[in-house]
Protein backbone atom coordinates (compact mmCIF):
# COMPACT_ATOMS: atom_id res chain seq x y z
CA UNK A 1 0.00 0.00 0.00
CA UNK A 2 3.02 2.67 0.97
CA UNK A 3 4.43 1.98 -2.46
CA UNK A 4 1.36 2.66 -4.04
CA UNK A 5 0.43 5.99 -2.07
CA UNK A 6 4.26 7.16 -2.79
CA UNK A 7 3.37 6.18 -6.52
CA UNK A 8 0.19 7.97 -7.10
CA UNK A 9 1.53 10.92 -4.68
CA UNK A 10 4.31 11.68 -6.49
CA UNK A 11 2.69 11.31 -10.08
CA UNK A 12 0.41 13.94 -9.19
CA UNK A 13 2.56 15.90 -7.63
CA UNK A 14 5.12 15.73 -11.10
CA UNK A 15 1.51 17.10 -13.18
CA UNK A 16 1.34 19.95 -10.14
CA UNK A 17 4.82 20.91 -10.46
CA UNK A 18 4.95 20.85 -14.27
CA UNK A 19 1.83 23.50 -14.78
CA UNK A 20 4.38 26.03 -12.61
CA UNK A 21 6.87 26.10 -15.67
CA UNK A 22 6.65 29.26 -17.76
CA UNK A 23 4.94 28.96 -20.52
CA UNK A 24 2.49 26.64 -18.54
CA UNK A 25 1.88 23.21 -20.36
CA UNK A 26 -1.28 22.32 -22.14
CA UNK A 27 -2.39 19.61 -20.28
CA UNK A 28 -6.08 19.12 -21.00
CA UNK A 29 -4.96 19.08 -24.56
CA UNK A 30 -2.39 16.75 -24.34
CA UNK A 31 -1.77 13.80 -27.00
CA UNK A 32 -2.03 10.97 -25.33
CA UNK A 33 1.26 9.75 -26.56
CA UNK A 34 2.80 12.17 -24.35
CA UNK A 35 0.75 11.04 -21.63
CA UNK A 36 2.01 7.56 -21.80
CA UNK A 37 5.76 8.77 -21.95
CA UNK A 38 4.95 11.05 -18.90
CA UNK A 39 3.67 8.32 -16.90
CA UNK A 40 6.30 5.77 -18.14
CA UNK A 41 9.22 8.42 -17.35
CA UNK A 42 7.63 8.62 -13.53
CA UNK A 43 7.60 4.78 -13.55
CA UNK A 44 10.53 3.98 -14.28
CA UNK A 45 12.61 6.30 -12.11
CA UNK A 46 10.43 5.49 -9.68
CA UNK A 47 10.94 1.54 -9.73
CA UNK A 48 14.69 2.30 -10.14
CA UNK A 49 14.60 5.01 -7.21
CA UNK A 50 12.60 2.14 -4.63
CA UNK A 51 15.48 -0.28 -6.18
CA UNK A 52 18.14 1.75 -4.35
CA UNK A 53 16.38 2.89 -1.60
CA UNK A 54 14.15 0.29 -0.52
CA UNK A 55 11.66 3.43 0.72
CA UNK A 56 8.99 4.50 -1.60
CA UNK A 57 8.21 7.55 0.06
CA UNK A 58 12.10 9.10 -0.65
CA UNK A 59 12.03 7.64 -3.39
CA UNK A 60 9.01 9.18 -5.03
CA UNK A 61 10.29 12.37 -3.05
CA UNK A 62 13.73 12.46 -5.08
CA UNK A 63 11.47 11.67 -8.50
CA UNK A 64 9.74 14.61 -7.62
CA UNK A 65 12.39 17.02 -6.05
CA UNK A 66 14.11 16.26 -9.32
CA UNK A 67 11.13 17.87 -11.47
CA UNK A 68 11.12 21.02 -8.96
CA UNK A 69 14.71 21.63 -9.94
CA UNK A 70 13.73 20.93 -13.17
CA UNK A 71 11.28 23.69 -13.58
CA UNK A 72 12.87 26.11 -11.65
CA UNK A 73 16.10 26.27 -14.27
CA UNK A 74 14.06 26.19 -17.18
CA UNK A 75 11.71 29.13 -15.74
CA UNK A 76 15.24 30.65 -14.92
CA UNK A 77 16.47 30.30 -18.64
CA UNK A 78 12.81 31.23 -19.89
CA UNK A 79 12.92 34.61 -17.85
CA UNK A 80 16.82 35.11 -19.32
CA UNK A 81 16.41 33.60 -22.46
CA UNK A 82 12.96 33.73 -23.95
CA UNK A 83 13.53 29.63 -23.93
CA UNK A 84 12.32 26.65 -21.84
CA UNK A 85 14.84 24.46 -20.49
CA UNK A 86 15.67 21.85 -23.49
CA UNK A 87 17.07 17.82 -23.66
CA UNK A 88 20.49 19.60 -24.94
CA UNK A 89 20.58 21.57 -21.59
CA UNK A 90 21.32 18.89 -19.38
CA UNK A 91 25.38 19.16 -20.52
CA UNK A 92 24.84 22.55 -18.78
CA UNK A 93 24.98 20.61 -14.79
CA UNK A 94 27.95 19.59 -16.19
CA UNK A 95 29.29 23.43 -16.88
CA UNK A 96 27.66 24.55 -13.98
CA UNK A 97 30.10 23.31 -11.43
CA UNK A 98 33.20 24.37 -13.95
CA UNK A 99 32.05 27.56 -14.35
CA UNK A 100 29.52 28.44 -11.51
CA UNK A 101 29.37 31.82 -12.73
CA UNK A 102 27.94 32.13 -15.82
CA UNK A 103 25.23 30.15 -14.83
CA UNK A 104 24.63 30.43 -10.80
CA UNK A 105 24.13 34.51 -10.67
CA UNK A 106 20.65 33.86 -13.25
CA UNK A 107 19.41 31.22 -10.94
CA UNK A 108 20.33 33.03 -7.77
CA UNK A 109 23.04 32.08 -5.39
CA UNK A 110 21.11 32.15 -1.97
CA UNK A 111 18.33 30.40 -3.52
CA UNK A 112 20.55 27.45 -4.72
CA UNK A 113 22.75 27.25 -1.77
CA UNK A 114 19.15 27.02 0.20
CA UNK A 115 17.68 24.44 -2.34
CA UNK A 116 20.92 22.36 -1.88
CA UNK A 117 20.77 22.57 1.90
CA UNK A 118 17.18 21.66 2.12
CA UNK A 119 17.80 18.67 -0.07
CA UNK A 120 20.37 17.30 1.72
CA UNK A 121 18.75 17.67 4.59
CA UNK A 122 15.68 15.94 3.44
CA UNK A 123 17.34 13.15 2.28
CA UNK A 124 18.98 12.42 5.90
CA UNK A 125 16.02 13.30 7.78
CA UNK A 126 13.78 11.06 5.23
CA UNK A 127 16.53 7.78 4.83
CA UNK A 128 16.24 8.12 9.27
CA UNK A 129 12.66 8.53 9.67
CA UNK A 130 10.78 5.77 7.03
CA UNK A 131 11.83 2.11 7.54
CA UNK A 132 13.24 0.35 4.70
CA UNK A 133 11.12 -1.88 2.43
CA UNK A 134 13.15 -4.86 2.03
CA UNK A 135 12.84 -5.59 6.12
CA UNK A 136 8.92 -5.33 5.84
CA UNK A 137 7.69 -7.13 2.51
CA UNK A 138 11.15 -9.21 2.09
CA UNK A 139 13.72 -9.55 -1.05
CA UNK A 140 10.94 -11.61 -3.26
CA UNK A 141 8.27 -9.25 -2.86
CA UNK A 142 10.73 -5.88 -2.96
CA UNK A 143 12.06 -7.30 -6.35
CA UNK A 144 8.51 -8.26 -8.20
CA UNK A 145 7.68 -4.91 -7.30
CA UNK A 146 10.46 -3.15 -8.44
CA UNK A 147 10.16 -5.40 -11.58
CA UNK A 148 6.51 -5.04 -12.45
CA UNK A 149 7.09 -0.92 -11.59
CA UNK A 150 10.12 -0.86 -14.08
CA UNK A 151 8.21 -3.17 -16.82
CA UNK A 152 5.03 -1.05 -16.21
CA UNK A 153 6.92 1.90 -17.00
CA UNK A 154 9.07 0.76 -20.19
CA UNK A 155 5.51 -0.50 -21.86
CA UNK A 156 3.85 3.21 -21.42
CA UNK A 157 7.50 4.42 -22.29
CA UNK A 158 7.23 2.25 -25.79
CA UNK A 159 3.34 2.40 -26.28
CA UNK A 160 4.04 6.60 -26.00
CA UNK A 161 7.18 6.32 -28.46
CA UNK A 162 5.65 4.50 -31.10
CA UNK A 163 4.46 6.48 -34.03
CA UNK A 164 5.45 10.10 -34.57
CA UNK A 165 4.05 12.45 -31.95
CA UNK A 166 4.03 15.86 -33.62
CA UNK A 167 7.07 17.77 -32.87
CA UNK A 168 8.16 21.37 -33.82
CA UNK A 169 11.20 21.46 -33.29
CA UNK A 170 10.02 25.11 -31.86
CA UNK A 171 10.61 25.04 -28.11
CA UNK A 172 7.66 26.88 -26.37
CA UNK A 173 4.84 25.14 -29.22
CA UNK A 174 6.81 21.74 -27.86
CA UNK A 175 6.87 22.42 -24.03
CA UNK A 176 3.06 23.29 -24.60
CA UNK A 177 2.23 20.41 -26.89
CA UNK A 178 3.77 17.37 -24.63
CA UNK A 179 4.90 18.72 -21.59
CA UNK A 180 8.12 18.53 -20.49
CA UNK A 181 9.00 15.24 -19.90
CA UNK A 182 7.27 14.13 -22.99
CA UNK A 183 9.25 16.92 -24.81
CA UNK A 184 12.59 15.39 -23.79
CA UNK A 185 11.40 11.98 -25.07
CA UNK A 186 10.54 13.38 -28.21
CA UNK A 187 13.34 15.38 -28.41
CA UNK A 188 15.53 12.24 -27.74
CA UNK A 189 13.86 10.48 -30.36
CA UNK A 190 14.79 13.01 -32.52
CA UNK A 191 18.20 12.76 -31.78
CA UNK A 192 18.34 8.56 -32.46
CA UNK A 193 16.77 9.23 -35.94
CA UNK A 194 18.83 12.14 -36.66
CA UNK A 195 22.50 10.34 -36.19
CA UNK A 196 24.65 13.37 -35.66
CA UNK A 197 27.24 11.45 -38.03
CA UNK A 198 24.91 10.96 -40.91
CA UNK A 199 23.45 14.34 -40.53
CA UNK A 200 27.05 15.97 -40.69
CA UNK A 201 27.63 14.01 -43.95
CA UNK A 202 24.39 14.72 -45.77
CA UNK A 203 25.25 18.92 -44.89
CA UNK A 204 26.32 21.19 -48.36
CA UNK A 205 27.95 24.12 -46.39
CA UNK A 206 27.11 27.45 -47.61
CA UNK A 207 30.75 27.96 -48.20
CA UNK A 208 32.71 26.42 -51.00
CA UNK A 209 35.56 28.40 -53.16
CA UNK A 210 35.28 26.36 -56.31
CA UNK A 211 39.02 27.10 -57.56
CA UNK A 212 41.85 29.49 -56.21
CA UNK A 213 41.01 33.38 -57.57
CA UNK A 214 44.27 34.68 -56.56
CA UNK A 215 47.97 33.30 -55.87
CA UNK A 216 49.34 32.95 -52.34
CA UNK A 217 51.07 36.23 -51.93
CA UNK A 218 48.22 37.61 -53.40
CA UNK A 219 45.61 36.40 -50.78
CA UNK A 220 44.80 39.04 -47.74
CA UNK A 221 44.38 38.19 -44.59
CA UNK A 222 40.98 37.54 -42.74
CA UNK A 223 39.67 38.41 -39.45
CA UNK A 224 37.05 37.71 -38.23
CA UNK A 225 35.11 38.43 -34.79
CA UNK A 226 31.78 36.87 -33.04
CA UNK A 227 32.15 39.85 -30.38
CA UNK A 228 30.08 38.64 -26.98
CA UNK A 229 26.73 40.60 -26.99
CA UNK A 230 27.56 43.06 -29.87
CA UNK A 231 24.51 44.95 -30.59
CA UNK A 232 23.84 48.82 -31.38
CA UNK A 233 21.98 49.74 -27.90
CA UNK A 234 20.65 53.36 -29.77
CA UNK A 235 18.41 51.35 -31.37
CA UNK A 236 16.29 50.44 -28.04
CA UNK A 237 17.94 53.42 -25.78
CA UNK A 238 17.78 57.02 -25.77
CA UNK A 239 20.66 58.93 -24.70
CA UNK A 240 23.49 57.08 -25.13
CA UNK A 241 26.26 58.82 -26.29
CA UNK A 242 27.82 57.96 -29.70
CA UNK A 243 31.51 57.65 -28.51
CA UNK A 244 30.45 54.58 -27.21
CA UNK A 245 30.38 53.26 -30.55
CA UNK A 246 32.95 55.87 -32.33
CA UNK A 247 35.17 53.47 -34.36
CA UNK A 248 31.82 50.84 -35.33
CA UNK A 249 30.20 53.99 -36.94
CA UNK A 250 33.37 55.21 -38.73
CA UNK A 251 34.35 51.52 -39.78
CA UNK A 252 30.43 51.41 -41.05
CA UNK A 253 30.57 54.27 -42.94
CA UNK A 254 33.72 52.86 -44.97
CA UNK A 255 32.75 49.04 -45.04
CA UNK A 256 31.50 46.89 -48.02
CA UNK A 257 28.62 45.48 -46.19
CA UNK A 258 26.94 46.08 -42.93
CA UNK A 259 23.79 46.06 -41.58
CA UNK A 260 21.46 43.65 -38.93
CA UNK A 261 21.97 39.99 -38.28
CA UNK A 262 19.21 38.03 -37.69
CA UNK A 263 20.47 35.39 -34.84
CA UNK A 264 18.45 32.84 -33.55
CA UNK A 265 19.59 32.63 -30.05
CA UNK A 266 18.22 35.34 -27.65
CA UNK A 267 20.86 36.40 -24.38
CA UNK A 268 22.72 33.62 -24.70
CA UNK A 269 23.26 30.04 -26.93
CA UNK A 270 26.57 31.60 -28.83
CA UNK A 271 27.37 28.34 -31.04
CA UNK A 272 23.73 28.48 -32.86
CA UNK A 273 25.31 32.04 -34.03
CA UNK A 274 28.47 30.87 -34.47
CA UNK A 275 28.26 27.52 -36.30
CA UNK A 276 25.85 29.64 -38.62
CA UNK A 277 28.52 32.10 -39.38
CA UNK A 278 31.12 29.26 -39.80
CA UNK A 279 29.48 26.74 -41.81
CA UNK A 280 27.19 28.57 -44.14
CA UNK A 281 24.44 25.80 -42.68
CA UNK A 282 20.99 27.47 -41.74
CA UNK A 283 19.54 26.23 -38.21
CA UNK A 284 16.66 24.90 -40.20
CA UNK A 285 18.39 21.95 -41.88
CA UNK A 286 20.12 20.96 -38.54
CA UNK A 287 17.03 19.90 -37.11
CA UNK A 288 17.16 19.17 -33.25
CA UNK A 289 20.78 19.57 -33.66
CA UNK A 290 20.15 23.22 -34.32
CA UNK A 291 20.28 23.94 -30.45
CA UNK A 292 23.37 23.08 -29.57
CA UNK A 293 25.29 21.89 -32.85
CA UNK A 294 28.39 21.37 -30.62
CA UNK A 295 27.32 18.95 -28.90
CA UNK A 296 27.27 15.88 -31.35
CA UNK A 297 27.07 17.38 -34.73
CA UNK A 298 29.82 19.31 -35.36
CA UNK A 299 32.37 17.32 -33.94
CA UNK A 300 32.03 14.69 -37.22
CA UNK A 301 33.35 17.57 -39.52
CA UNK A 302 31.80 20.09 -41.65
CA UNK A 303 32.99 22.23 -44.60
CA UNK A 304 33.24 25.70 -42.93
CA UNK A 305 34.86 29.04 -43.84
CA UNK A 306 38.08 27.64 -41.81
CA UNK A 307 38.38 24.26 -44.04
CA UNK A 308 38.10 26.52 -47.33
CA UNK A 309 40.58 28.77 -46.56
CA UNK A 310 42.89 26.56 -45.65
CA UNK A 311 42.79 24.09 -48.51
CA UNK A 312 43.47 27.91 -50.39
CA UNK A 313 46.68 28.09 -48.20
CA UNK A 314 45.39 30.03 -45.22
CA UNK A 315 46.63 29.19 -41.85
CA UNK A 316 43.63 28.80 -39.48
CA UNK A 317 43.46 29.86 -35.95
CA UNK A 318 41.13 30.78 -33.54
CA UNK A 319 41.23 32.69 -30.41
CA UNK A 320 38.69 32.61 -27.65
CA UNK A 321 40.02 34.21 -24.13
CA UNK A 322 38.35 31.33 -22.34
CA UNK A 323 37.88 27.79 -20.92
CA UNK A 324 38.83 25.72 -24.76
CA UNK A 325 36.39 22.76 -23.18
CA UNK A 326 33.77 25.36 -22.92
CA UNK A 327 31.46 23.57 -25.21
CA UNK A 328 33.97 21.09 -26.29
CA UNK A 329 35.39 23.73 -28.72
CA UNK A 330 39.29 22.13 -28.48
CA UNK A 331 38.07 18.69 -29.97
CA UNK A 332 35.19 20.46 -31.90
CA UNK A 333 37.46 23.12 -33.57
CA UNK A 334 40.09 20.83 -35.17
CA UNK A 335 37.09 18.82 -36.95
CA UNK A 336 36.07 22.35 -38.85
CA UNK A 337 39.50 22.87 -40.23
CA UNK A 338 40.89 25.48 -37.42
CA UNK A 339 44.97 24.74 -37.38
CA UNK A 340 45.46 26.43 -33.66
CA UNK A 341 42.90 27.14 -30.96
CA UNK A 342 44.35 30.06 -28.29
CA UNK A 343 42.12 29.89 -25.19
CA UNK A 344 42.61 31.74 -21.78
CA UNK A 345 45.93 29.73 -21.17
CA UNK A 346 47.49 32.69 -23.56
CA UNK A 347 46.32 35.43 -21.30
CA UNK A 348 47.49 36.64 -17.77
CA UNK A 349 44.56 37.77 -15.31
CA UNK A 350 46.23 41.15 -15.66
CA UNK A 351 44.63 41.46 -19.07
CA UNK A 352 40.96 40.53 -17.82
CA UNK A 353 38.00 43.44 -17.77
CA UNK A 354 36.17 42.68 -15.51
CA UNK A 355 36.04 38.75 -14.90
CA UNK A 356 36.47 37.88 -18.20
CA UNK A 357 39.87 38.53 -20.35
CA UNK A 358 39.44 41.83 -22.32
CA UNK A 359 38.37 43.16 -25.69
CA UNK A 360 41.10 44.60 -25.68
CA UNK A 361 43.62 42.40 -24.77
CA UNK A 362 42.20 39.68 -27.64
CA UNK A 363 43.28 43.00 -30.01
CA UNK A 364 46.94 42.94 -28.87
CA UNK A 365 47.00 38.93 -29.17
CA UNK A 366 45.47 39.08 -32.41
CA UNK A 367 48.02 41.72 -33.24
CA UNK A 368 50.83 39.74 -32.40
CA UNK A 369 50.04 36.96 -34.86
CA UNK A 370 49.40 39.19 -37.93
CA UNK A 371 53.18 40.25 -37.12
CA UNK A 372 54.67 37.42 -36.68
CA UNK A 373 53.36 35.18 -39.33
CA UNK A 374 54.17 35.57 -43.42
CA UNK A 375 51.23 33.04 -44.78
CA UNK A 376 47.87 34.73 -45.00
CA UNK A 377 45.86 34.05 -42.05
CA UNK A 378 42.15 33.46 -41.29
CA UNK A 379 41.34 34.56 -37.62
CA UNK A 380 38.58 33.52 -36.34
CA UNK A 381 37.93 35.68 -32.41
CA UNK A 382 35.47 34.88 -30.14
CA UNK A 383 35.44 37.59 -27.52
CA UNK A 384 34.13 37.02 -24.05
CA UNK A 385 34.56 40.63 -22.17
CA UNK A 386 30.54 41.59 -22.56
CA UNK A 387 29.07 38.06 -21.06
CA UNK A 388 26.84 38.27 -18.05
CA UNK A 389 25.50 38.09 -15.49
CA UNK A 390 26.05 42.20 -15.82
CA UNK A 391 24.03 42.41 -12.55
CA UNK A 392 26.98 41.05 -10.57
CA UNK A 393 29.18 43.96 -11.15
CA UNK A 394 29.14 47.83 -9.99
CA UNK A 395 28.86 50.96 -11.90
CA UNK A 396 31.94 52.59 -11.70
CA UNK A 397 32.42 56.63 -11.19
CA UNK A 398 32.36 58.60 -14.45
CA UNK A 399 30.60 55.96 -16.36
CA UNK A 400 27.63 57.70 -16.47
CA UNK A 401 29.38 60.54 -17.61
CA UNK A 402 31.40 58.57 -20.37
CA UNK A 403 28.82 56.66 -21.62
CA UNK A 404 25.35 58.92 -21.87
CA UNK A 405 24.88 62.57 -23.68
CA UNK A 406 21.72 62.31 -20.99
CA UNK A 407 22.04 60.58 -17.74
CA UNK A 408 19.53 57.91 -17.46
CA UNK A 409 17.17 56.96 -15.48
CA UNK A 410 17.08 54.57 -12.26
CA UNK A 411 17.42 51.51 -12.69
CA UNK A 412 19.74 51.49 -15.79
CA UNK A 413 22.94 50.07 -13.57
CA UNK A 414 23.09 47.08 -15.98
CA UNK A 415 23.31 48.61 -19.42
CA UNK A 416 25.28 51.16 -17.99
CA UNK A 417 27.91 48.31 -17.30
CA UNK A 418 27.17 46.72 -20.50
CA UNK A 419 27.80 49.79 -22.46
CA UNK A 420 31.01 50.35 -20.21
CA UNK A 421 32.44 47.19 -21.84
CA UNK A 422 30.66 47.96 -25.47
CA UNK A 423 33.60 50.47 -25.26
CA UNK A 424 36.24 48.29 -25.02
CA UNK A 425 34.29 46.18 -28.31
CA UNK A 426 34.77 49.42 -30.38
CA UNK A 427 38.40 50.13 -29.06
CA UNK A 428 39.10 46.49 -30.47
CA UNK A 429 37.69 46.75 -33.47
CA UNK A 430 39.80 49.87 -33.98
CA UNK A 431 42.75 48.43 -33.34
CA UNK A 432 41.76 44.74 -35.71
CA UNK A 433 41.35 47.06 -38.33
CA UNK A 434 45.01 49.25 -37.56
CA UNK A 435 46.70 45.98 -37.02
CA UNK A 436 45.57 44.27 -40.45
CA UNK A 437 46.24 47.60 -42.59
CA UNK A 438 49.54 47.95 -41.09
CA UNK A 439 50.47 44.34 -42.57
CA UNK A 440 52.09 44.25 -46.02
CA UNK A 441 49.10 41.92 -47.16
CA UNK A 442 46.53 44.33 -45.94
CA UNK A 443 43.39 42.29 -45.02
CA UNK A 444 39.47 42.26 -43.88
CA UNK A 445 38.09 42.93 -40.69
CA UNK A 446 34.65 41.30 -40.41
CA UNK A 447 32.70 41.99 -36.67
CA UNK A 448 29.75 40.48 -35.59
CA UNK A 449 27.28 39.60 -32.48
CA UNK A 450 26.40 36.16 -31.17
CA UNK A 451 22.54 37.63 -29.44
CA UNK A 452 21.72 40.68 -27.28
CA UNK A 453 22.97 40.97 -23.72
CA UNK A 454 21.22 39.30 -21.08
CA UNK A 455 18.78 42.83 -19.64
CA UNK A 456 15.45 41.11 -18.80
CA UNK A 457 14.64 44.48 -16.40
CA UNK A 458 15.47 46.74 -19.02
CA UNK A 459 13.95 44.92 -21.66
CA UNK A 460 10.99 44.40 -19.99
CA UNK A 461 10.85 48.13 -19.08
CA UNK A 462 11.06 49.45 -22.11
CA UNK A 463 9.00 46.85 -24.30
CA UNK A 464 12.47 46.33 -26.08
CA UNK A 465 12.02 43.05 -28.19
CA UNK A 466 14.40 43.00 -31.02
CA UNK A 467 16.74 40.71 -30.79
CA UNK A 468 19.29 41.75 -33.74
CA UNK A 469 22.40 41.90 -33.70
CA UNK A 470 25.33 44.18 -35.92
CA UNK A 471 27.81 43.38 -38.81
CA UNK A 472 30.33 44.99 -40.99
CA UNK A 473 32.48 43.25 -43.47
CA UNK A 474 34.96 45.91 -44.13
CA UNK A 475 38.40 45.96 -46.45
CA UNK A 476 41.71 48.04 -46.57
CA UNK A 477 40.26 50.61 -49.32
CA UNK A 478 37.46 52.75 -48.13
CA UNK A 479 34.24 52.28 -50.16
CA UNK A 480 33.20 55.44 -51.61
CA UNK A 481 29.68 56.48 -52.26
CA UNK A 482 26.71 55.05 -50.17
CA UNK A 483 28.08 51.93 -48.77
CA UNK A 484 25.56 48.73 -48.76
CA UNK A 485 23.14 47.95 -45.75
CA UNK A 486 21.54 45.08 -45.76
CA UNK A 487 19.85 42.75 -43.34
CA UNK A 488 21.13 39.19 -43.71
CA UNK A 489 21.27 35.87 -41.60
CA UNK A 490 24.12 34.39 -39.92
CA UNK A 491 24.74 31.59 -42.37
CA UNK A 492 25.00 34.35 -45.37
CA UNK A 493 27.78 36.30 -43.62
CA UNK A 494 31.06 34.32 -44.40
CA UNK A 495 30.25 33.93 -47.97
CA UNK A 496 29.61 37.37 -47.86
CA UNK A 497 32.76 38.45 -46.42
CA UNK A 498 34.50 35.79 -48.88
CA UNK A 499 32.96 37.44 -51.89
CA UNK A 500 33.82 40.79 -50.89
CA UNK A 501 37.39 39.96 -50.29
CA UNK A 502 37.45 38.70 -54.14
CA UNK A 503 38.10 35.33 -52.65
CA UNK A 504 34.42 33.52 -53.36
CA UNK A 505 33.30 34.34 -56.96
CA UNK A 506 29.79 34.32 -57.91
CA UNK A 507 27.34 32.39 -55.68
CA UNK A 508 28.16 30.02 -53.30
CA UNK A 509 27.18 26.35 -54.07
CA UNK A 510 24.50 25.24 -51.46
Amino acid sequence: MSVFVALFGGIVASFVIEQLVRPRPLLGSRHRRALAMHFGVWLLLFGVGLAIWQRPYFASGLNTAGMLLIVLVSNAKYASLREPFLLSDFRFFKALLRHPRLYLPFFGVLPAIGCAVFFVGLCIFALWIEPSLLAQVGTATLVAQVATLIALGGLLLLIGMRGSTPITLEPIRDLSALGLLGSFIRYWQEEKDNNPQTVAQRLQSGIHIQSKTATLPQLPHIVAVQCESFFDPRHGFKGISNEVLKNFDALTNVASQSGRLNVAAWGANTVRTEFAFLSGVPPSALGVHQFNPYRMLARHGVTTIASELKKQGYRTVCVHPFSGSFYDRDKVFPALGFDEFIDTRAFSNEERSGPYIGDLAVAKKVGSILEREDRPLFIFVITMENHGPLHQEKVAEGDHARLYAEVPPGGYDELTIFLRHLQHTDAMLGELFASLNATARKGWLCAYGDHVPILPGIYETTDFADGRTEYLVVGPSPVKGNPRILDIAPQDLAQTLLREAGILQGSAVI
